[in-house]
């Protein structure tokens, strides 16, 4: 697992490339949406590939959006989830590694 170094520097790095296209004071306007984004990201990267599994199982079965929601937050553990196969890792990969 990674430490909370760990994490920071990848804060950083992705900092450092947001340094060309952004100004220092809207630095703040991207990373802490980002850093939040990573948080969810790795809060539910124990269950992803249950909740993946989950979407997969419902998918053709007629469920409201929230009947959906419920079970998918159940297979997360957690009140969100991420039914997408994209994770941070894959999207700071660029292009390529999404597609």
């Amino acid at each position: 697992m990674a430490s909370h170094h760990d994490h920071a520097n990848l804060i950083w790095q992705i900092a450092e490339l947001l340094r060309g296209p952004y100004r220092p004071p809207q630095y703040e306007r991207v990373m802490r949406p980002m850093t939040v984004l990573r948080r969810f990201d790795c809060v539910l990267a124990p269950t992803k590939e249950k909740v993946l599994a989950e979407m997969a199982r419902r998918m053709g079965v007629k469920l409201t959006d929230d009947a959906l929601d419920k079970m998918l937050n159940k297979a997360s553990g957690q009140r969100f989830h991420n039914h997408t196969s994209l994770t941070f890792e894959k999207l700071k990969g660029g292009p390529e590694v999404t597609q």
